[in-house]
């Protein structure tokens, strides 16, 4: 498929269904920003995917690419809200760039998206280590499995951890 192909396709979508999707997320979402911002992001993944030309519902697959990047929005909103409570609650005050903080909220989130993708096992596990500072032994016995079957999992999540970094 040619590039001009795809654009085009992404074109007669945009023109066809922006408006519709728009108002439907203003519906979903009770902003018109955030309506606007999403629709706008959905677009652009869109134009990032390169299987336009091949989309046949378009407002099924809009509404669903939609939805996944609302899901995203309230996941970062979570954490972030998390972080800077978990950073107010120090006893010392802590100053940190807005740029630093932008950072560390991305880490965190992509550390989330990596961990949702393990399943809830290696998850819960991964808590059970790096928040709660449980050792391996005392994790295999509260969850009842074996001690090898809590390493296989740590070194699952320790590797996508040290993708992520990787990465940034």
């Amino acid at each position: 498929m040619s590039l001009p192909s795809h654009t085009a396709a992404v074109q007669h979508i945009y023109e066809q269904h922006h408006s519709w999707l728009y108002g439907w997320l203003k519906g979903k979402l009770h902003d018109a920003c955030d309506a606007a911002d999403v629709a706008h992001d959905t677009f652009v993944r869109i134009l990032g995917s390169r299987n336009a030309t091949q989309i046949r519902e378009p407002r099924d697959y809009l509404a669903t690419v939609a939805r996944g990047l609302v899901i995203d929005r309230y996941r970062r909103h979570a954490i972030e809200v998390a972080y800077l409570e978990t950073l107010a609650a120090r006893p010392e005050a802590t100053a940190i760039s807005e740029e630093d903080k932008a950072l560390i909220i991305e880490t965190l989130v992509a550390v989330d998206k990596a961990l949702a993708s393990l399943g809830a096992r290696a998850q819960r596990i991964f808590m059970l280590s790096q928040i709660d500072g449980l050792t391996y032994q005392q994790i295999a016995l509260e969850l009842k499995v074996s001690l090898t079957t809590v390493k296989k999992h740590m070194i699952r999540a320790l590797t996508e951890c040290s993708m992520i970094m990787a990465g940034f």
